[in-house]
């Protein structure tokens, strides 16, 4: 078996055809770095011992050009394999070195996407042609799952395109294609997307390198950059400057501060990079090149990167390829949806739909509303043309997708029907029956309700078999993750096609079953409160700050100003109503005090000018005044003695809060599998992501010292912190939570 021939065609020109057997990708893995090291040696004995070669192309026997490197590999490799892992890499860069430096012009032939190790592997060309078509993603997106381009892919890029040009590309692993790579002068030809664009490119590549076969060189230095790297000529600069230079001297010193604020230096990769590009412009190009080596083999051993490769490379290619939809049902595209309310979730919807050039019909109680809804989409659509990224008449066509309607008679015809009303659970039930009277037999209806249970609300249905819920998050045109609910009643078919349609929307579908709160806003529930219950032991700041510190977006007490106090009130009236009638007791926690003082205050969150924080300015104002809010100085009310608990206390109690009630999620059945619990943690909840998510934390902590852990917290600040019975079983059988 091999993943590299090796040809020379009647021109001379030796081709190197990536072709991993068995295998719809190529990939650098173990078998190609042998292979790559072979074929390396072998071009350099054919050309030195005098065969007539002219030049080398490097081209794909698959749809893309290369995938990347072998994950697998990468995660299971630990601190004991950094010798290998270090060794590996060299022996790739080696390989490319020769190729590139083997005197004859080589040439990548790129027809699909060349993503990490692929466009690392075309880098080390001397020209490259690429089919013109915008679906073809090329790039470097290592840093996403906590790693850095190991195979000369930091080295090269600082070279080709300096350092402030390429940080987008390597510190946000920002994807661009090939069109796209012309105007960056990393892409030098593009050939039409046509039928024979593989002919087309091997045409262009032997026609480029019959041009330029024959150069003059002198003492074995090449005078032009045709048939080597340009960084191997004489007096060669990188674009921009060094780190030592003078043009650079505003821009370095305060990147790293830019990178912590979007990480909370929780993420090392982005930072690794950041001194793999600095620290290799200061030397020449092999140094540079070791470097990056070991700043990759620290990246590659360590747990972040686990962490990241767990959950958002296996987890979510998992859930997209439809892991949690039922297999047996045919899959479909739907072509007209009915939306019940236009407020901003409602509208948001429609604009999601509308967008991917589905038909919606906007329902309102007054056709005025449901036009304001329209608008919505309108705005939104405005911001797009306005900076360059949709054409005015691309637009208007979207917006005449959405159909505003106070007319219930309107929804007939549509396949798929989303409830986006206020939660209230009576006014739920009145459009469902409303609704249902005119949809098709086979027609589904989904309520996007956040907290009311979904076999609840169906009861209000004739045909809850094909009643689910589909919670989005908000704001819906940003957020990725749609979480689907499966009631008691909810049939296959509706699974199937709910989940169809969030992948027609370009979203992220996790399946739970039925439960109060479902999963994301049950375990993001307890951080809110959690937040609210350290009023009593800490800081207002040192609560915020330990929650930056830990890695989540926003602080608790600032998300709960947001979401707004008082309907934080109403959610937990409704699920009081829902226990008595269940017979069941809500239990207790520390926050609800202090939740009900601020309500009395008139603290009722940041749409009020006032919360947990005092806001100088509300609405378009606040977003664009500078020092807009304060947390207030009521809240010194809660902790007159002004106790304090450690930093490191007041972290865990965040991070285990939520981890816990995810365990707890898994054993009473609500959460279906390990990767819907760590991609909903992280992409709806906004828990942080170098965690890999709720469930990917206890695993990174090890179960042991994390039952340890919770029990000690549970000591000292509360029974919520009690762990499952489920987690001491998994100990007990020397389980994990797996992929």
């Amino acid at each position: 078996m091999t993943a590299i021939k090796y040809q020379k065609d009647s021109d001379n020109i030796i081709h190197l055809i990536l072709d991993k057997e068995n295998a719809s990708a190529n990939l650098m893995d173990m078998a190609f770095t042998g292979d790559l090291a072979k074929i390396s040696e072998r071009l350099v004995a054919d050309i030195q011992s005098g065969q007539q070669v002219i030049g080398v192309i490097i081209r794909s026997a698959k749809s893309s050009f290369f995938a990347g490197g072998d994950l697998n590999m990468l995660y299971q490799s630990g601190p004991g394999q950094a010798a290998g892992i270090f060794a590996m890499v060299e022996s790739l860069k080696a390989s490319m070195r020769k190729i590139e430096s083997c005197g004859k012009p080589v040439v990548a032939c790129i027809g699909g996407a060349a993503m990490g190790g692929g466009w690392e592997l075309a880098l080390a060309c001397h020209h490259r042609i690429a089919v013109n078509h915008k679906k073809i993603k090329l790039g470097l997106p290592e840093v996403t799952l906590g790693l850095l381009p190991g195979a000369g892919g930091v080295t090269r890029m600082v070279r080709l395109l300096g350092l402030e040009k390429a940080m987008p590309y390597l510190l946000q692993g920002k994807f661009f294609d090939p069109a796209g790579g012309v105007e960056l002068g990393l892409i030098h030809e593009l050939v039409a997307d046509e039928a024979d664009a593989g002919a087309a490119l091997i045409k262009r590549a032997s026609e480029w390198i019959k041009k330029h076969r024959d150069l003059p060189e002198t003492a074995g230095e090449p005078r032009s950059g045709i048939n080597c790297q340009p960084w191997d000529i004489k007096g060669y600069n990188i674009p921009g400057g060094t780190a030592k230079d003078q043009q650079l001297a505003g821009l370095l010193p305060v990147t790293p501060a830019i990178i912590r604020r979007s990480t909370q230096g929780t993420l090392p990769a982005p930072e690794r990079i950041l001194a793999t590009m600095v620290e290799g412009t200061q030397v020449d190009f092999a140094s540079a090149c070791r470097i990056e080596s070991r700043y990759f083999t620290e990246l590659a051993t360590g747990k972040m990167s686990k962490n990241l490769i767990n959950t958002f490379w296996y987890q979510l290619n998992e859930i997209k390829a439809g892991s949690n939809r039922p297999g047996d049902i045919a899959t479909r595209k739907l072509s007209k949806v009915g939306i019940l309310g236009a407020g901003m979730m409602g509208a948001g919807i429609a604009y999601s739909c509308a967008v991917k050039g589905i038909s919606v019909v906007l329902k309102d109680v007054s056709l005025a509303q449901a036009k304001q809804g329209k608008d919505y989409s309108r705005k939104l659509l405005d911001r797009q043309v306005a900076r360059g990224r949709m054409t005015p008449g691309k637009a208007e066509a979207v917006l005449a997708l959405i159909q505003p309607s106070e007319d219930a008679g309107d929804l007939s015809g549509c396949e798929f029907v989303i409830e986006a009303v206020f939660e209230d659970r009576e006014l739920k039930a009145k459009v469902t029956r409303e609704c249902e009277q005119v949809l098709a037999a086979d027609a589904v209806f989904a309520s996007n309700t956040s907290t009311l249970p979904i076999t609840g609300l169906a009861q209000a249905s004739a045909r809850p078999e094909h009643f689910i819920g589909m919670h989005f998050f908000s704001p819906v045109d940003k957020m990725a993750l749609v979480e689907i609910i499966c009631g008691e009643k909810t049939s296959d078919q509706a699974l199937a096609l709910c989940y169809d349609l969030t992948i027609q929307l370009g979203k992220t579908p996790i399946v739970v079953n039925d439960s109060r709160g479902f999963y994301t806003s049950r375990v993001f529930s307890t951080y809110v409160k959690e937040g609210i219950a350290l009023l009593e032991d800490a800081h207002p700041a040192s609560i915020e700050n330990a929650a930056y510190l830990s890695g989540f977006p926003v602080g608790p007490l600032a998300v709960t100003d947001e979401v707004t106090l008082s309907l934080i009130e109403k959610i937990a009236v409704q699920t009081q109503k829902d226990l008595v009638s269940e017979g069941k007791q809500q239990q207790q926690h520390p926050a609800d005090a202090i939740l009900k003082t601020m309500l009395e205050l008139g603290r009722t969150g940041k749409a009020g000018g006032a919360g947990f924080y005092d806001y100088l300015a509300v609405g378009k104002e606040a977003d664009d005044k500078a020092g807009k809010k304060r947390l207030s100085p009521e809240l010194t009310r809660f902790n007159p003695g002004h106790a304090t608990i450690p930093l490191q206390d007041i972290k865990d109690r965040l991070l285990f809060i939520m981890a816990l009630e995810t365990a707890r999620c898994v054993e009473e059945g609500v959460l279906r599998s390990t990767g819907d619990g760590n991609i909903g943690a992280v992409f709806g909840i906004g828990y942080p992501k170098w965690t890999g998510g709720t469930l990917q934390f206890i695993n990174h902590y090890g179960l042991e010292p994390f039952i340890t852990r919770a029990g000690e917290l549970s000591r000292l600040y509360g029974e919520r912190f009690n762990v499952p019975a489920s987690l001491r079983d998994m100990l007990a059988g020397g389980q994990v939570f797996s992929l």
